[in-house]
């Protein structure tokens, strides 16, 4: 027994290649909520562990949010409560980094035992039974090149991870508001419904005492009407718009929550051609298409080491027991030890060649797609750049311009109806003109800022903040 048990230490030596890491404390780490967030206001702890456990767990307190509640909140919101879709993609590029390890690491060592129904009979005794272990070693570079492929695989999960959470802080902005505009829009219109209710009271007024007619009381009533309709439309629309924003918190989508009441208009400065340069350098979609090239390179010179032999080299014991003929020499009774080489013969050599070919082609076609989807998001930064700058001009238009005249418009035109001066045509048709111009006002605002939201999710980054 003392000679298997020998033989098993060589099984140790033989197959003991301990798996390659990426260095202790290097593998994936539990960083959802590492996000581009505005940090938590004040200076943080560093007087000991126990102040920094503590400064930890105060970050990681979900923040109040109420209808005061800025932007910053609901994205930190969304990174500490760790959407579905956010652990997904971690839990892949995790599995991704877990593969490089396997991948380098040599294969099992193999251990044969045989037993011999009949003993074959030596000079030296009878062969009762033999332990082989052997262990195969890939030709030079096999496992470098799969651990690097497997490593840029990883990477390509990073990067997909890093998207993962861009898109989803892009579905709060959008969300967020979105929910504004309605509230907004709700105030907008319930504001001007009350005004056509008192314009309605004028009418029926200046018809009592004959002083218009009663199609100016009938024309108030159907513009009390629309309005009225609009507003019902807005408040139904905001339980679904407030389930959308939930389930981007990662909140059950029936829970209450108030419509954000504030809106800031970020002023930001950016060229086109910044814009492109930014997404091509900092866009996790391009960067882990990149990898994908990357990896996909290591697996052309894979195929071509398939051309090479792979080495088995072992020990083998055979047990033997003494002579049974008669005689007894010197070395009755040894046991034999052997040791054993082999190479497999790669002979089939149109299956390396498609095996090139076929890596090849997978380079190329991951080339193919990243120059595709370079192509179509510079179109959408395009795009989005236009209806951001758009909205920029409609903002200045309607602010500055359109609804101070409309204002004043209206103040006009119903002085001059209460005078007998002016018509109820004109004074209905100057309210709905300032309702229309408030609403496009908001919309104006409400795209501004989730045109940025898409840039700075295309591009993978923040845009400089500064006027333009």
């Amino acid at each position: 027994m003392g000679k298997v048990l020998t033989l098993l230490i060589c099984c140790v030596v033989l197959g003991g290649c301990a798996p390659h890491r990426w260095g202790r404390g290097a593998g994936p780490r539990r960083e959802i909520g590492a996000a581009r967030v505005p940090a938590a206001a004040g200076p943080a702890a560093t007087t000991g562990p126990a102040a920094a456990a503590g400064a930890a767990a105060a970050a990681r307190v979900l923040p109040k949010l109420t209808a005061q509640s800025p932007l910053s909140d609901y994205l930190r919101y969304a990174a500490l409560n760790h959407p579905p879709g956010v652990e997904a993609a971690f839990e892949r590029w995790r599995a991704a980094v877990e593969r490089v390890p396997q991948v380098k690491a040599l294969p099992d060592p193999r251990f044969s035992y045989t037993y011999f129904i009949e003993e074959i009979e030596t000079r030296v005794g009878a062969q009762r039974q033999s332990f082989t272990l052997s262990q195969m070693f890939p030709w030079f570079g096999k496992l470098e090149l799969r651990g690097d492929a497997a490593a840029q695989a990883a990477k390509s999960q990073y990067q997909k991870y890093q998207n993962v959470k861009l898109r989803l802080f892009y579905r709060v902005k959008d969300a967020y508001y979105e929910c504004y505009y309605v509230g907004r829009a709700i105030a907008i219109t319930d504001s001007n419904l009350r005004l056509m209710k008192r314009l309605e009271g004028v009418a029926r007024v200046r018809y009592k005492v004959a002083a218009a007619g009663h199609p100016d009381v009938i024309r108030a009533q159907v513009e009390l009407g629309k309005l009225a309709d609009r507003l019902r439309s807005l408040q139904d629309l905001r339980g679904p718009l407030v389930a959308r924003l939930n389930e981007a918190l990662n909140r059950p989508v029936g829970a209450a929550l108030a419509l954000p009441a504030k809106c800031t208009e970020e002023q930001v400065s950016f060229t086109d051609k910044q814009l492109l340069q930014w997404l091509a350098v900092a866009n996790p979609e391009l960067k882990s298409l990149a990898f994908e090239i990357e990896k996909q390179k290591r697996f052309i010179a894979l195929a071509k080491k398939d051309y090479f032999p792979d080495l088995t080299v072992g020990a083998k014991f055979i047990d033997t027991n003494a002579s049974t003929a008669g005689r007894h020499p010197a070395d009755d009774g040894k046991d034999a030890w052997a040791i054993t080489a082999s190479v497999n013969v790669p002979i089939w050599w149109e299956k390396y060649a498609a095996g090139v070919r076929e890596a090849k082609a997978r380079h190329r076609a991951a080339q193919r797609a990243k120059a595709d989807r370079a192509n179509t998001l510079d179109a959408e930064v395009k795009m989005t750049a236009y209806h951001f700058r758009d909205a920029r001009r409609k903002i200045d238009l309607y602010r500055d311009t359109l609804l101070p005249k409309a204002t004043q418009s209206l103040k006009a035109t119903e002085a001059a109806y209460r005078t007998a001066k002016g018509s109820f045509i004109d004074l209905v048709d100057t309210e709905r003109i300032i309702l229309e111009f408030e609403l496009s006002y908001e919309r104006a605002l409400t795209d501004h800022g989730q045109r940025l939201g898409r840039l700075e999710m295309l591009i993978g980054r923040d845009l400089p903040r500064g006027k333009p």
